[in-house]
């Protein structure tokens, strides 16, 4: 899969990390994968490039946009930030709340490390009661964490004492780097943010006959209309007898759907079909197959013990009219639709779907046919569409917007949907007009980058109440973590489903992980072990097509036996939470 050129951040590729010899299996970061792009960060190891030389406080080659010489920093404070600076307030919402806050007063467009300018309050808009708070990053810079093949750094001064590498699979401290901007907030946290917002702003309710109302979700609790079973029913083919046997046989038989059948007198027996109406005055049902039948004597003869009330289901013995039978929230399954439709539903209340727009973003993007001078297939277009389907979205169209800025301006202003999502332009190259298209909106950004691996240029906007756009980056697997990390818990929201129980499996290899970003790594389920898949690089779809989750990996990485937390793709089993469950049987 070739990557979407669009999306590429600034910096260089990413360059082979250490030889297995010299990487012990999870002890602490070690350098992400070679497919995999990174953002250089001033005083990483890691991202040292020819011709760059170490500077002072870890600053690499010349200092960038808004560094400031040694002398300015104070003992504990963060390059680019002042000592005097206030942290963030405890109700700001979202990641450029706190940009512009942690800017120097009265210079709301200040320029950021990395030459991205901070929005102003004009960007931001006013904040609505209720929102979220955001906690700022660390102030700290990370520990550092040297491989082995690497040169040594020159001794530097160090407020905080020398360096050391964190333990094994520990969290690293939060600190600004170039890609998702200081302030981005974890992984964990974004996807809270998402969820939040979803909550805030539930979809209206509808009423759907059964057969439209697959895959919605109940807007209130399924109770039983009536008994089940109504009646007294026989639980297999056979015979009806009451009393202790021999029974003499009576000519006739008891079938499913038809009228009372008059009542037994005792020592009789009558054949009785599955589902039918048992006679009353019925001791118990006997199978077909452990009775004998003498036709010259015209008597029926068990030739096992009989114990009253056997193969007999009662009434009621599922649930009660009245029974609450499901909770509201529970995805319409076709379980769920035979269960209502045997409680007496002939429609149910759901929650509406949210309807959805996808804007493919790109000028170098082939709907068909084989890539060309330097025009690549478009593999999002035809993805993320039956993907937000199967999350809960409804009335999906796609469209194709070139890199053109009033273009996606007229495209967004313009939509109905309730949830956008754009493919690629989201980072800071010349034709990335998601954000400057965002502020001319005064969209509220509630999420602008996470610290994750694919994926970390994504963002989440509000539009409106009710009215979100979620921006994913132009690489497809980096696309997919967006999507399962801000509009899946978004959808969820919307849509009134319940947040899902995270489930946590053991991995049986040793997984790489980022120095201090989360990971998410194409696994599969294998003899109760999460296997590692080939092929995750950001621009790689082989390795998602394959699997049945993500695993989580904290950064620093996880050793063979740590349980790692698992997202489940849509059409898996980990995916749904489980359903109440009424009256037991």
């Amino acid at each position: 899969m070739t990557e979407h050129p669009r999306s590429r951040p600034p910096g260089r590729e990413r360059e082979p990390g250490p030889p297995p010899e010299h990487r012990a299996a999870g002890a602490g970061p070690v350098p992400p994968d070679p497919g995999e792009r990174v953002h250089p960060v001033p005083g990483d190891p890691w991202d040292l490039t020819p011709g760059q030389s170490w500077g002072p406080l870890g600053g690499v080659g010349a200092p960038g946009p808004g560094h400031r010489p040694a002398a300015e920093h104070p003992e504990g404070a963060a390059p680019g930030r002042r000592a005097d600076d206030h942290p963030p307030l405890p109700e700001l919402d979202g990641v450029a709340d706190a940009l512009a806050l942690l800017a120097p007063r009265g210079t709301a467009g200040d320029p950021r490390p990395g030459g991205e300018s901070a929005p102003g309050p004009s960007a931001l808009g006013s904040r609505a009661p209720g929102d979220a708070p955001h906690h700022e990053a660390s102030s700290h810079e990370a520990p550092r964490h040297r491989p082995d093949d690497r040169p040594p750094a020159p001794d530097r001064p160090s407020a905080a004492g020398p360096s050391a590498a964190p333990p094994a699979g520990a969290a690293s401290p939060r600190r600004p780097a170039r890609g998702h901007g200081p302030g981005a907030p974890a992984w964990t946290e974004a996807r809270a943010i998402a969820a939040r917002e979803g909550r805030r702003f539930p979809g209206g309710t509808r009423t759907a006959p059964l057969a439209e109302a697959l895959g919605h979700v109940l807007a209130e609790p399924l109770t039983a209309l009536c008994d089940l079973p109504f009646f007294d029913t026989s639980a297999m083919d056979g015979w009806a007898v009451s009393g202790p046997g021999p029974w003499h046989i009576r000519d006739a038989a008891v079938l499913a759907g038809h009228a009372d059948a008059e009542a037994l007198a005792d020592g009789t027996a009558v054949r009785i079909a599955t589902g039918a109406r048992v006679p009353r005055e019925t001791t118990a049902v006997i199978r077909s197959e452990h009775a004998r039948a003498d036709e010259a004597k015209g008597l029926l003869h068990a030739e096992r013990s009989v114990v009253p009330g056997q193969d007999i289901r009662p009434r009621a013995q599922e649930c009660r009219s009245g029974e609450r039978l499901l909770g509201s929230g529970t995805a319409v399954t076709p379980a769920v639709l035979g269960l209502a439709a045997a409680a007496g539903y002939d429609e149910l209340r759901t929650v509406r779907p949210v309807r959805a727009e996808i804007l493919v973003l790109g000028d170098e993007l082939l709907p068909s046919g084989l890539p060309r001078e330097g025009l690549i297939r478009d593999a999002l277009g035809p993805m993320v569409g039956p993907w937000l389907r199967a999350l809960g979205a409804e009335s999906v169209t796609t469209r194709r917007i070139l890199d053109d800025e009033e273009a996606l301006h007229r495209a967004v202003a313009d939509s109905e949907a309730e949830l956008l999502v754009t493919t690629g332009g989201t980072a800071a190259g010349p034709v990335d007009h998601v954000r400057p298209v965002l502020r001319r909106l005064g969209a509220r950004l509630l999420v602008e980058g996470v610290a994750v691996r694919p994926g970390h240029p994504m963002l989440l906007a509000r539009l409106a109440p009710g009215r979100c756009l979620v921006g994913l980056p132009g690489n497809p697997l980096a696309a997919v973590s967006a999507l399962l990390t801000l509009a899946e818990p978004l959808l969820r929201g919307l849509t009134g489903r319940p947040t899902a129980e995270p489930s946590r499996i053991p991995v049986h290899t040793s997984v790489q992980g980022h120095p201090h970003d989360t990971r998410l790594v194409p696994v599969r389920h294998t003899a109760g072990r999460l296997v590692p898949l080939r092929y995750h690089g950001p621009a790689m779809l082989r390795g998602i097509a394959g699997a049945d989750a993500l695993a989580v990996v904290p950064p620093g990485g996880a050793r063979p036996g740590d349980a790692l937390e698992v997202l489940g793709l849509p059409w898996t089993s980990w995916a749904h939470p489980g359903t109440e469950e009424g009256c037991s049987t």
